[in-house]
């Protein structure tokens, strides 16, 4: 499994999500976005719609009839109804695979600044376990690059 720490120091998660999104479509897979906070899932569901104007970015919220034929299902559990093996964890919460998604191959961690140690914490324990690959990222002039 490959995590991937995405340090929010310009743009909210609702703004990075639909170049994440768009990567993971393009690449075959499909997405599931996990915030326990409702508003920011209606947020990202609205900039899924309309951030990046030539895509076509079909979501929606689980609990619906349809969550199996979504490309990209919000929730507010780490449960791929959709068979999504590609995880975005918008609010900044790691949730152990274990409780759900423990087919994950990719992971998305989007924190913002406040939650740096929670994340600094992730990343050490998931040093600890084998199989998983570490990248992080973080904002600079609009660009996101690698580095520690």
């Amino acid at each position: 499994m490959r995590v991937d720490f995405y340090q929010l120091s310009r743009d909210p998660a609702e703004l990075v999500l639909p170049r994440l999104a768009q990567g993971t479509l393009g690449a075959g897979e499909r997405l599931l976005v996990v915030s326990e906070d409702a508003d920011q899932l209606g947020r990202i569901s609205e900039a899924l719609w309309t951030r990046i104007p030539e895509s076509f970015l079909a979501n929606g919220i689980a609990g619906g009839e349809h969550d199996a034929r979504q490309p990209i299902l919000l929730s507010h559990e780490p449960v791929p109804a959709n068979g999504a093996r590609y995880l975005a964890l918008a609010d900044g919460v790691w949730r152990d695979m274990a409780e759900g998604f423990d087919g994950a191959e990719r992971v998305f961690l989007l924190f913002p600044p406040d939650r740096i140690d929670d994340a600094r914490g992730t990343w050490r324990m998931l040093g600890k376990r084998e199989g998983a690959e570490r990248k992080y990222w973080r904002q600079e002039g609009g660009k996101w690059l690698e580095g520690p």
